[in-house]
Order: structure tokens, then sequence, then C-alpha cells
């Protein structure tokens, strides 16, 4: 699985644009807050942080100059355990927070951190706009398919049937998929990888932080207080090879021992899966991550099991450019305010117009 890497030796990149760049080498430490870390032995989020702690140096960006907004939830702690500006906010409105910031100030890099209660439950609405804007923030939605810090409840990616606390005959919810949701809110952005892969981790980071607009990135993330074993298919050395379907752009999607399966269009206009030995080489479909038309990469998101996730795509799905809600709407602000002598009198005159209520 290999995808864009990045290095301090290629700044500027588009989606870093306006941001100050760093005088001298950076390392980990220097991106470590003096917190103690509290999260469950165990937990996949040590694994995320510590990626993401390594791999921020590699932006060459100055420290003040990056913030990291979350929710509620266990992976929101996030902010506290970075040396960087942050937002411990409220729950589900992290990508609102996160627009305002980004649209005012064009000289930081943010970053949401979000899990999947608190970005698909309460916070849905606040993150499909923020998608269908293409704001210039990055997304980190850690998906464990379960409510972890309220102790074990279902979350809207469990699997259907799913016995929990709040659930203790099974869940009659359809989950969502998340990939699938970000490509039907036409992210230009959207990849998923894994907690366990450090560095297909670190390359999708790399990659998302590379790109100008929203970045979705989905973190499968174990949960081994109350939903352990979620990714085991996927884990496992035993079955990961016929679990993970690799992305790899300009490449035919293979997967399995010695590539035995592959990714082929299917009759009725998907995509499914079929032994590469009963199919001529050039039927296999190639990735192409840079179609502006995301038909594809929907189909391909389809193939994830809503279940035990037998198999998943794993990579990035989408890539491609389009104009970001808050460079848009900083050039509306200085088209505005070019030739007003003073501002302020002009705006006096808004506020003091014709069109007023007179209240009786």
């Amino acid at each position: 699985m290999t995808t864009p890497t990045i290095g301090t030796a290629d700044l500027p990149f588009p989606g870093l644009a306006g941001v100050p760049t760093n005088d001298g080498p950076q390392n980990r430490k220097e991106y470590t807050s003096d917190q103690e870390v509290r999260w469950c032995p165990g937990c996949g989020d040590y694994a995320v942080l510590s990626a993401v702690q390594s791999f921020l140096p590699e932006l060459g960006l100055r420290r003040e100059n990056i913030v990291f907004i979350s929710g509620i939830g266990c992976s929101s702690r996030f902010p506290y355990y970075l040396d960087t500006y942050g937002m411990h906010s409220i729950h589900g409105r992290a990508p609102a927070i996160a627009t305002g910031i980004a649209t005012a100030r064009e000289d930081l890099s943010v970053w949401v951190v979000t899990g999947d209660g608190d970005a698909l439950s309460i916070g849905g609405n606040h993150l499909i706009h923020a998608k269908r804007r293409n704001v210039n923030l990055k997304i980190l939605l850690f998906n464990n398919r379960i409510y972890g810090l309220t102790k074990g409840q279902y979350s809207p990616t469990s699997e259907p049937g799913k016995v929990t606390k709040s659930t203790p005959v099974g869940s009659v919810d359809f989950p969502f998929n998340p990939v699938s949701l970000a490509l039907g809110a036409e992210a230009t952005f959207v990849a998923r990888t894994i907690d366990s892969d450090r560095k297909h981790l670190t390359q999708v980071l790399s990659a998302a932080a590379a790109h100008r607009g929203t970045a979705l990135v989905e973190i499968y993330q174990n949960c081994p207080i109350f939903n352990d074993g979620a990714f085991d298919a996927i884990n496992n050395p035993d079955t990961k090879a016929d679990a993970i379907i690799p992305l790899n752009q300009g490449e035919p999607i293979t997967f399995g021992v010695d590539g035995s399966k592959g990714i082929v269009r299917a009759a009725g206009g998907g995509v499914e899966v079929v032994d590469t030995a009963d199919v001529a080489p050039e039927t296999l479909l190639v990735h192409d991550a840079q179609n502006p038309d995301p038909t594809t990469a929907f189909a391909l998101s389809r193939l994830t099991d809503a279940g035990i996730l037998h198999q998943s795509p794993i990579g990035i799905f989408r890539q491609v450019e389009r104009p970001t809600y808050d460079d848009q709407a900083r050039a509306q602000i200085k088209t505005a305010s070019e030739g007003l002598d003073d501002p302020m009198a002009a705006l006096a005159n808004l506020i003091n117009g014709g069109d007023t209520w007179t209240i009786l």
C-alpha cells in the first residue's frame, strides 16, 4: 500500500500554503506535551498519537501554527497530548469550530480529531457540511465501532445485531460506512487506514496534509475493553491478506495470497471480487483516486462488510482538486474591502441603512 510521502524539502504543499514554516529541524519530543496520556492499556489511540507526534515534525511548520480541534469521546483527548494549539470542544461540533478557524486564519494548519460516535451521531450534520464545502482542514475519524468513553453502547458504525449495554438483544440499526458517506458528500480527499500499520498510517496522514481542502481519514482503531477484536480479520496474519484490499494509485486492484483475488467491474455497474486466475489481466480495475467522478470510488467503498469486516479496501479512495470554502470566503472579503476609504464608516452605513425595523 503506497501513498505519497512528505518531507520538509518539498514544502510548500498546496494544503499548507500560507502556513509559516519552521526555521530548523524538529523532532517528536517537541510535539509531545507534558500531560499524562490517559487511555486504556492496549487502546489503538496510542498508536495513532505516536504516529502523529512523529509525523508532524516532517511538515516543517511552526508548532504555534498547528491547531487540533476535538469533540467528545476517547479520541477527543488528543489535543492534550500534543504540544501545539488545540481545543477540546463540544460534542459533534468540532468540524464547525474548525471551519471558523480555517476561514479566519489562513496561517494555520487545522486538524479535527473525532470518533465514530462524536462525528457520525450528534455531529453528523456538521461533518457532511464541512466535507461538501471543502474547507481546508483535515479530519481524523477514529472508528472503533463502539461508544468507548460512555462504556460500551453501540455506535453508528456498529454491525447489525451488535449486543451492547444499550442493545441487550442486538442492534437493529444498519451502520454508516464513513467512506461511503464522505464520498456521497463530495469530499475531495477520502482515505482509510489502520492503527496497527504505522507506515501506511503515516503515509496517508502525509497525503492528507498535502491536500488543499477537506481530507477525511477513517482510522480503524481497536477498543480492547468494549469491542476487542472488531478488526481481527485485517490484523490477523492468517487472514489479513484476504481481508485487506490495498488501493494503490495507477495499479490493478489485487489482494489475497500472491494476488489471487482482484476487483473487476460488475454487470450491475458496481465492482466485485473475482479470482485473478479466472479473468484476463486487462479486465482488472486500475485504481484512480484522481478521477473527478466519485462513482467508482463509491463502488469500492461498498466492498466493506457491514458485519465483521471480512474484507475492506485500505488506502486513498479519492484525491481531487476543487476550490475551498475558506479561500473563496477570504477572496470575497478582500474584494468587498477594496476601494473602501473608511471600512468602519461603510459598516456603519450598512447597519443604519434603509432596511430597518421599527419596534412599537
